[in-house]
């Protein structure tokens, strides 16, 4: 196992320990501080290889988990999981110290909050370093159990409830899609490595299975990333603790969509069904998200919705990208490919000034006791470094310079303008729309992002909406989101620096072949010149401060769209119809009589049974080999048969009871005739005492009334009891008559040989199955033991009773 495994492993085995830790230091010592340590070790482990990364090279290790499936947890380190893992295990360590001040250690389940963030972690790790789809998968997963988990923190909440029902439903929903997808993916290639897919790549589009495989894979991927329309569960997640919202959102599940799509870029990027699906709902989540966020009054809920709109940004990005590789090299390719640095850069950016933004929303609900925009306002002198902060999140958000912000929406719009020029794809005019609404988009990012800045700390402020003093908050607070808002102010200054030593390698990873080429030049820079990317930023600014200004006067218009329309309420409206319309099933079949479960199964059976023969020809019948059936033996069958059916047609208990021992010592006598007197005994004995015990048991029932039952009641009886008998006697007969292997019991007749045992049953019993019969009598002995023990409560129970009185 590399030391690679072992980091992804580390905040597992770490989180076996943190209950302890908390038991052990609460409330001396916060249960944060021993966890800070782990994703520090992490960070500081992964930034080794970034020497190695940044000269081309890959990394690779892997561990059998499943050698006879081909299953191997295997690790793979390139530019694109390397960015990724920086970024988890360093907003991870941020997010651990903010925690630290906002999570009381007083108040609140540390030990229960920092398993659940630690395997979130884990997961995240396993996912982007994994090579084995399947084991992806897992990992994929388990970001989905880990954020359930953390979402319903504040499980007393309804809303933290209904929110981790909705992104478990949703998220598990996708999943389960990948699966499939995933299935046909090894099923083309032959092969469960993301690697070798990839060196094969040229081979899919022409499979059947290339295009179910996409459709199932993307929908993994647009569930786990909030696009549209599956974005309904992101701001209900915002029920969760700011700390875990921050990390959510910047650096961990959303992005996992985004990964997933990015590392297969290289699979399915080149077709038209890849690059419209992608960039179209892309493009779609971006102007939803924008729009939505404008109206909302919560400042977690702008962030979210400022989130998808991001998120869609980026996705967009990676479809317009992969029609870089539909171009030969030295074509068209690199021209499109700056989408696809574009995409990875804007996803950096926007982990530093979302995290940054989260943190600060955090701060002002933990200061003042409100997220309410309404409720707040002239909290800029009151908390001047957090303003400070909000400026630069938001600001970079917006696309403005100096922030990082401005730099990666530079490259949007020039993504977005090269791609009205494409002639592949059969685009047409269709093309042009895609600069206009990613425009307009824009445009409306300006607007919410005004909004967080100066409605929150600008304007008189509210004391008396608050409730409490204002102040600003402590140092420890603040550190995690200065650290993220120092970055973004870093990284617009020295882009470079970042590109050349994990943009271009991540970049190299989702277009292999256009690197090798030497196609991937890329540079960034701050200006250039008088173009039409800077002509639509300085438009953006300028319609959106006049769309700010005058918001009062347009944000009516959202009254106008009805709520009965939205897709919340049809989720809403979808739950409840799934459930009342299982509740309806499960009550016509749920009834609480014991004979009508019976009919299910035993109708269940013969279907299935029946089918089953039917289809794959199973009934065989050959009485050539059988043995003759002599006087005797005819005989008994017909006296069992006989006192089977005074079974069904005695009158009382007793009767019934002694005709059930009676034919159970008729089936002794044929162990007799087939010369096997210890079973034949052994029959006799069970007989007697169970006939015994019946008959003290039915002697402490009551009586038996006259049961009003109907000719139907009895037809259905008659039909399941002839069934069930024609399905085991056709069974019987035909695994009588097809005997593919040899008889095993050949195996059993040198039982003298074997065991020292001149019976061959003995031998069975004690030697060759010797350890089904020791736990065999071991279950009788624990059965025993609690029959023994309830006898003795209800004597002492009785006994007590009797002294009370």
């Amino acid at each position: 196992m590399s030391w690679l495994h072992l980091t992804i492993l580390l905040p597992f085995i770490y989180a076996v320990a943190v209950p302890y830790l908390y038991k052990k230091f609460t409330p001396r010592i916060h249960t944060g501080w021993f966890v800070l340590i782990i994703p520090l070790l992490i960070f500081v482990y992964l930034l080794t290889f970034i020497p190695q990364i940044s000269s081309g090279n890959t990394v690779s290790a892997s561990v059998p988990w499943l050698p006879s499936y081909n299953i191997n947890f295997t690790t793979h380190v390139d530019g694109l999981s390397l960015v990724f893992g920086l970024l988890i295990s360093g907003i991870g360590a941020l997010v651990i110290l903010y925690s630290i001040y906002y999570m009381s250690k007083h108040r609140e389940a540390l030990h229960n909050f920092y398993v659940y963030l630690l395997l979130f972690m884990g997961a995240m790790l396993g996912l982007v370093f994994s090579d084995n789809i399947f084991v992806l998968y897992v990992f994929w997963e388990l970001t989905s159990v880990s954020s359930f988990l953390l979402i319903a923190y504040w499980y007393e909440r309804e809303k933290s409830r209904y929110g981790a029902q909705k992104s478990m439903l949703i998220t598990i929903f996708g999943g389960l899609a990948m699966l499939a997808g995933f299935i046909m993916l090894s099923m083309i290639s032959d092969t469960y490595s993301i690697r070798e897919m990839v060196s094969n790549a040229a081979m899919f589009p022409s499979q059947p299975l290339f295009i179910p495989a996409m459709i199932l894979i993307l929908l993994g991927a647009f569930t786990k990333s909030a696009q549209f329309p599956f974005s309904i569960w992101l701001p209900d997640a915002m029920e969760a603790p700011t700390p875990i919202s921050a990390y959510l959102h910047s650096a961990t599940m959303v992005k996992a969509g985004i990964y997933l799509v990015a590392r297969l870029t290289p699979i399915f990027g080149g077709s038209s069904e890849w690059f419209w699906v992608v960039s179209g709902v892309g493009i779609i989540t971006l102007l939803y998200g924008s729009v939505n966020a404008v109206r909302q009054t919560d400042l977690k809920a702008l962030l979210a919705y400022s989130t998808i709109s991001q998120l869609g940004l980026i996705m967009s990005l990676l479809g317009l990208g992969s029609a870089s590789l539909y171009y030969k090299i030295g074509d068209d390719s690199s021209v499109y490919a700056i989408a696809i640095f574009a995409a990875i850069f804007h996803l950096v950016n926007h982990s530093t000034f979302k995290g940054c933004l989260f943190m600060v929303v955090g701060i002002i609900d933990h200061e003042t006791g409100t997220r309410d925009i309404r409720r707040l306002g002239g909290l800029m002198h009151l908390m001047p470094i957090s303003f400070t902060l909000t400026v630069i999140g938001s600001f970079a958000m917006a696309g403005l310079p100096p922030f990082n912000g401005f730099l990666s929406k530079e490259m949007f719009f020039t993504a977005v303008l090269n791609a009205s020029k494409m002639t592949v794809f059969n685009v047409d005019y269709v093309m042009l729309f895609i600069p206009i609404v990613a425009w307009i988009a824009s445009v409306f990012t300006f607007v919410y992002s005004m909004i967080l800045v100066f409605k929150t700390f600008r304007g008189k402020n509210k004391p008396e909406k608050l409730g409490r003093e204002v102040h600003e908050a402590p140092i420890g607070m603040l550190i995690p989101p200065l650290v993220l808002g120092s970055l973004v102010i870093v990284i617009f200054f020295f882009p470079n620096v970042l590109s050349q030593y994990l943009l271009k390698p991540a970049l190299a990873a989702v277009l292999p072949t256009l690197a090798q080429a030497g196609e991937l030049n890329v540079k960034v820079s701050a200006w250039h010149g008088w173009n039409a990317e800077l002509f639509m930023t300085i438009g953006v600014i300028g319609i959106g401060t006049l769309m700010y200004v005058y918001l009062k006067k347009w944000y009516r218009i959202y009254r106008i769209y009805p709520d009965e329309l939205t897709l919340n309420n049809f989720y809403n409206l979808s739950l409840e119809t799934v459930e009342n319309v299982s509740r309806l099933f499960t009550n016509r079949y749920m009834t609480g009589f014991i004979r009508d479960y019976l009919v299910y199964i035993f109708l269940f059976i013969i279907l299935l049974t029946c089918g089953t023969m039917w289809v794959f020809d199973g009934f065989y019948f050959d009485p050539s080999n059988d043995a003759p059936v002599n006087l005797f033996e005819a005989g008994l069958m017909i006296a069992m048969v006989i006192t089977a059916l005074s079974v069904l047609f005695s009158k009382n208990r007793l009767t019934s009871i002694v005709t059930v021992g009676g034919l159970g010592f008729l089936v002794s006598f044929f162990f007799v005739l087939f010369r096997a007197p210890d079973l034949a005994l052994t029959q006799l004995v069970v007989e007697t005492v169970t006939t015994a015990l019946f008959l003290l048991c039915f002697y402490h029932l009551p009586q038996l009334r006259k049961e009003i039952t109907t000719v139907r009641f009895k037809a259905v009886n008659a039909i399941i009891s002839i069934g069930v008998g024609m399905v085991v006697t056709i069974v019987a007969l035909s695994a009588n008559g097809n005997r593919v292997f040899e008889s095993i019991s050949g195996y059993y007749e040198n039982s003298y040989e074997l065991a020292g045992a001149k019976n061959i049953v003995n031998a069975i019993l004690v030697d060759f199955r010797g350890f089904d019969t020791m736990l065999e009598i071991l279950v009788l002995t624990i059965a025993g033991l609690g029959v023994y023990t309830l006898i003795k409560l209800r004597i002492a129970g009785r006994d007590q009773n009797e002294e009370t009185k």
